[in-house]
């Protein structure tokens, strides 16, 4: 999997906002099958006045069909922030010249310099090649035709599919060895590198998605579906198994984890110390322990702020499925209909992934 740009927030939500479904969208759309160029800023009116050179001051509510009419002129469009309003049109735009710009284009490098000093964002619309390209600070990003996006998310979710039938299958084992008091860390490596891999397959659909916008429905119906609750059950994982009993320190190694570069989640010595083990120790011979994290959010129906309580006062996995209902009903929040729920739900699992376990043999 090579870098998405889009991972970006900010250049995420600049794609969203022309997304196909949006007015904006349609008015682009429309200059392009027209075979027009254009150059939008969409910002506050005022605050990029200084970079004006003459123009139309309109104020008229926007349409996609004024935006298209608008494109005609050889001016830039100006916006508002909200894409409630149509500012201004045929406006020369005065950039700082200064400002250091790739492109080769006179109007992709002006948009570029207007995005890189203001801030806002700043749409190109090529006249020769039909492509639209975005800027905002100093974000780039070219936007594929709909059928090329299409095409790369459906192959996207056949790999997250992949991705995760071979996630569940390390995931079973893991609750069986858990039950089993049998897990090493080498099997938490393994699960942790397959769930971050299947983590970031699912943001890379999810971003085609927001690309896609009303043509993605259909693809982003599948994606729920196949995702589930699947960076909740990573988390669980890093909050089981971290060296350190510090919340904070699994939050912190979650965050490591999702900027770790590729090849570095591919070595299991990256993902040890993230774990907070010392590289020297054998991941086959170092026994670890679930806290029950992982284990307890399966459990039907119950909270969050339950589940660290259980897992705080019982200490441990093993200690958690060996508990009375008395000791369960002891902790806080609990009570005994939570208890009973508690002793089901771990008896369930523990019985439904021995026989997962044995039935993938």
């Amino acid at each position: 999997m090579g870098e998405d740009n889009r991972a970006d927030p900010v250049l995420m939500e600049a794609i969203g906002r022309l997304a196909p479904g949006t007015e904006l969208r349609q008015g682009i759309d429309d200059a392009i099958r027209s075979r027009q160029g254009a150059l939008i800023v969409v910002g506050n009116p005022e605050e990029l006045a200084f970079l004006y050179s003459g123009g139309i001051r309109l104020d008229q509510p926007f349409t996609p069909q004024l935006l298209y009419e608008l494109a005609k002129m050889d001016g830039a469009i100006v916006i508002d922030e909200s894409i409630t309003k149509l500012a201004y049109a045929n406006v020369q735009l005065m950039p700082d010249p200064t400002i250091a710009s790739n492109e080769t284009g006179t109007r992709h490098r002006t948009a570029e310099r207007v995005a890189k000093q203001t801030g806002a964002l700043v749409i190109s619309i090529s006249q020769r090649r039909e492509t639209v390209t975005l800027f905002v600070g100093s974000r780039r990003h070219q936007l594929d035709p709909i059928a090329t996006v299409l095409a790369k998310a459906n192959q996207g979710l056949a790999a997250l599919e992949t991705y995760r039938r071979r996630l569940e299958q390390v995931l079973t084992r893991l609750t069986a060895l858990e039950f089993q008091h049998a897990v090493v860390l080498d099997d938490v490596l393994v699960v942790l590198q397959r769930a971050e891999m299947t983590v970031r397959m699912l943001r890379e659909v999810e971003r085609d998605c927001v690309e896609l916008g009303s043509e993605g429905r259909l693809i982003r119906a599948q994606l729920e579906e196949l995702a589930g609750s699947l960076p909740e059950e990573e988390a669980a994982v890093v909050a089981d198994y971290h060296a350190s009993e510090d919340p904070q320190e699994a939050r912190r190694a979650l965050d490591r984890l999702a900027a770790l570069a590729y090849d570095a989640l591919l070595e299991q010595d990256d993902l040890q110390e993230l774990l907070g083990y010392p590289r020297t120790a054998n991941p086959l011979d170092t026994a670890v322990s679930p806290r029950g994290y992982r284990a307890l959010a399966q459990v039907p129906r119950l909270p969050k702020g339950v589940i660290k309580r259980v897992v705080s006062e019982l200490e441990g996995l093993d200690a958690i499925a060996r508990a009375t209902l008395r000791d369960l009903e002891s902790v806080d929040g609990v009570g005994a209909v939570r208890a009973r729920e508690i002793q089901e739900g771990l008896r369930r699992l523990q019985e439904h992934n021995l026989v997962e376990r044995y039935l993938t043999l």
